[in-house]
């Protein structure tokens, strides 16, 4: 066995268990204490102040500047209590993670004196390089300039480190011209426009309705590794993902890992990672084994969108950190391992209001169940519309090896309804109403005919990319690594154009005479009809629902750089520009941006696949080839042969044809890569990519694999399955 290899397992063998102290307050008394929440600005803002910034959030008004000041003050002195010698702007740009720029609160007064000082200037807005973070041609590289703001809307919040905390303060990221290059500054444009257009269609219903607030929970899935192991593995490192490795003869074909009992080392983690997220105000509530061996799921309660988002990206980067604590690395990646289960994060979408409705939650009158249909099948006929702008919204190098494996949503964008939501969608199309006694009404006639809708009042289905469940819409096809921000922006913006285009239908029919609730069921009516052929309650994994999808005109876009086509059509432009949420040349710049991640990551791919194979596979496969010449030199020198000789040489042979073929497919592959890299054009050289580099890996790794199981074990380089997802 490798010395590597050798020495990583005798250290996973000989690992011990790290110690957690449990807290010993309640959950309820450490929750939020490093975030600067309504609590702790009562205690370090005077009051005047603190109604005023409660104002500016809820209205979203811009902060007056003595106010900011007032605000800069009270929070250096919470953060300073806190032992935060450091500040920063915490955003979110086009990398896919988070960024920060630590400052000292340390300053000089004029005699010279050291002080603690913070200024409303430096709270509301700071200068990070704009040209060094992905921009899309924005940004020249000579043009440096760019502009994190506050969000006031996201708390601040204290990330404790090994050697000082740092005050975080949550900030949009912008160009000196303008464009946003973040993922948080077009998130919130959607939800302000999904407010206002939700709030004018509840009017109808309920006047008491002045604020619609979009909100998610988000389900987070994960592998856990040995940090040994990790380290001795190049392709994890540096991919995130195994690029080699044969199945082990034991995986998930048992079922066994799923929701069974933790291992102890997870268990600690898992203990940790809650109680500083919980002291981060990230609501963690649920923690289990995932399907395959080595997967994990942790999953907070439900909160307003972009705070939702922020919580999932900290999480993310808390995670990591609080991994290595206990000797572990977390892999964030879709597919981590093939021939397992991969990862999502599973996006629970709902809508409430200021009077404590859920806007896709079944009421028990008639008058309840007619809002709840306006906004359930306005968030379908929005899903309908633009189905191939979410898709691209999702799509990422990393999820195409999860969409459409056998644990993942489809590419093929469809919703499921259940049984009894779809039988009302139905009746209403037809325009009748059946009831159970046999009696048969007029919808539009008699409102009052609409049934009661009761709450899970269906089956979950886990195939499907978009399922309503009860009182939510999850969105399930987002990948495990991905900033949620991207797919929901999309699904806000598609939500309130359509509920824009609603109310001005139900208006005309008003003002051509219609009463109010038949001018509603009208349009509904329509938008059912409309919207039919996305609407499917099977197996989305299945070969049955590919054909049919086919038949009704649903695309099926496997790979990224074509699911990205959708970005640029004149109807997502359109729908962008006009509800106000990117302009065109943000959607140019952000499509290249997208297509030159996608490159770079099979590139990288690539050429890590043509390293390791080399100098590791190859070595090690010719290590015990020259085992089996001397072997069968020494039996022919004695004057055996006959089967054992036979089936020897046999295995030579093999061993020399995988060596063989993985050499000229590795000389193959980069001779591909370096005539792509001068195609300019970064769409064709996307697909090129796709197309011609990224066969190569299946076509090495075969062959590699195929080796792994020849070789003999104590030659063998590279932790296997079966080290890597079994945690003790």
């Amino acid at each position: 066995m490798s010395t590597i290899r050798k020495e990583a397992l005798r250290t996973v063998r000989n690992r011990q268990l790290i110690q957690v102290t449990a807290p010993t307050a309640k959950i309820s008394q450490i929750f939020g204490e490093n975030v600067f929440d309504r609590k702790s600005m009562r205690e370090f803002l005077a009051e005047d102040v603190y109604e005023s910034l409660m104002a500016c959030i809820h209205k979203g008004t811009r902060v007056d500047k003595e106010i900011a000041q007032q605000v800069a003050n009270g929070m250096k002195n919470w953060a300073v209590s806190k032992g935060a010698t450091h500040y920063t702007h915490w955003f979110q740009p086009l990398t896919g993670a988070t960024a920060e720029k630590h400052d000292a609160f340390f300053s000089l007064n004029n005699e010279g004196e050291a002080i603690e000082a913070f200024s409303a200037g430096a709270l509301v807005q700071q200068e990070p390089d704009a040209s060094s973070f992905p921009n899309g041609g924005i940004r020249n590289t000579f043009e440096a300039r760019g502009y994190t703001a506050w969000d006031p809307s996201s708390p601040a919040f204290i990330f404790k480190g090994p050697a000082g905390n740092t005050l975080c303060i949550p900030t949009i990221f912008v160009s000196y011209t303008g464009e946003a290059l973040d993922y948080k500054s077009p998130l919130l444009k959607s939800l302000a426009a999904v407010e206002a257009a939700g709030v004018a269609v509840c009017q109808y219903f309920d006047k008491n309705i002045t604020q619609v607030t979009p909100t998610l929970g988000i389900e987070q899935e994960y592998f856990l590794v040995d940090g040994t192991l990790f380290a001795a593995r190049p392709d994890l490192m540096m991919a995130g993902r195994t690029l080699f490795g044969h199945a082990p003869a034991r995986g998930q074909q048992l079922e066994d890992h799923y929701f069974g009992s933790i291992p102890e080392r997870v268990h600690a983690f898992m203990v940790d990672l809650e109680y500083e997220a919980l002291k981060l105000g990230i609501p963690l509530k649920t923690r289990h084994n995932e399907v395959a061996p080595g997967q994990f799921e942790c999953a907070p309660v439900f909160e307003e969108i972009n705070l939702a988002i922020d919580h999932n990206q900290l999480l993310m980067d808390l995670m990591e950190k609080i991994a290595k604590r206990h000797h572990f690395r977390v892999l964030l990646h879709e597919k981590p391992f093939a021939g397992v289960n991969g990862s999502g994060k599973h996006n629970n979408w709902s809508l409430g209001t200021n009077t404590g409705k859920n806007l896709l939650s079944p009421g028990k009158t008639p008058k309840s169940n007619l809002m709840f249909l306006t906004f359930f099948v306005n968030t379908i006929k929005a899903f309908h519309d633009y189905a191939d702008l979410i898709r691209a919204a999702i799509a990422s190098a990393s999820n195409d090896h999860r969409l459409g494996a056998n644990e993942a949503p489809p590419a093929i964008m469809s919703a499921f309804l259940g049984s009894q939501l779809s039988q009302v969608l139905d009746e209403i199309e037809k325009g009748k109403i059946e009831h159970n006694e046999g009696e048969v009404r007029s919808l539009i006639n008699s409102i009052k005919a609409i049934p009661e809708i009761l709450l899970d009042n269906t089956d979950r289905n886990r195939t499907s990319p978009f399922a309503f469940t009860g009182n939510k819409f999850e969105l399930r096809a987002v990948g495990s690594s991905a900033n949620s921000a991207q797919a929901i922006t999309a699904l806000n913006t598609a939500m309130a154009k359509t509920l824009n285009e609603f109310k001005e239908e139900v208006d005309k029919l008003i003002g051509n005479g219609e009463s109010r609730d038949a001018a509603i069921l009208t349009v509904i009516q329509k938008y059912i009809k409309q919207t039919k052929k996305i609407r499917f309650e099977g197996n989305g994994y299945g070969e049955e629902w590919r054909l049919e999808a086919e038949k009704r005109g649903l695309p099926n876009v496997r790979t990224t750089p074509h699911a990205l086509d959708a970005m640029m059509t004149k109807k997502s432009i359109e729908l962008f520009t006009k509800m106000g949420v990117f302009s065109k040349r943000e959607i140019e710049a952000r499509h290249e941006i997208l297509l030159e991640d996608y490159i770079k990551k099979i590139q990288i791919e690539s050429r890590i696949i043509g390293d390791m194979a080399l100098t590791k596979i190859v070595p090690a496969a010719i290590g015990y080839q020259n085992q089996l010449i001397t072997n069968l030199s020494g039996l022919k020198a004695l004057g055996v042969n006959g089967a054992a000789f036979d089936a020897q040489t046999k295995m030579l042979h093999r061993i020399t044809e995988h060596i063989n073929i993985i050499i000229g497919k590795v000389e193959d592959m980069r001779l591909t890569r370096k005539h792509l890299n001068e195609v300019e054009d970064a769409r064709k050289r996307a697909i090129g990519y796709c197309e011609q580099v990224k066969p190569f890996f299946d076509d090495i790794r075969y062959h590699a694999d195929k080796l792994e199981l020849i070789t003999d074990d104590e030659l063998w380089p590279l932790p296997k399955y079966r080290e890597l997802l079994y945690i003790k």
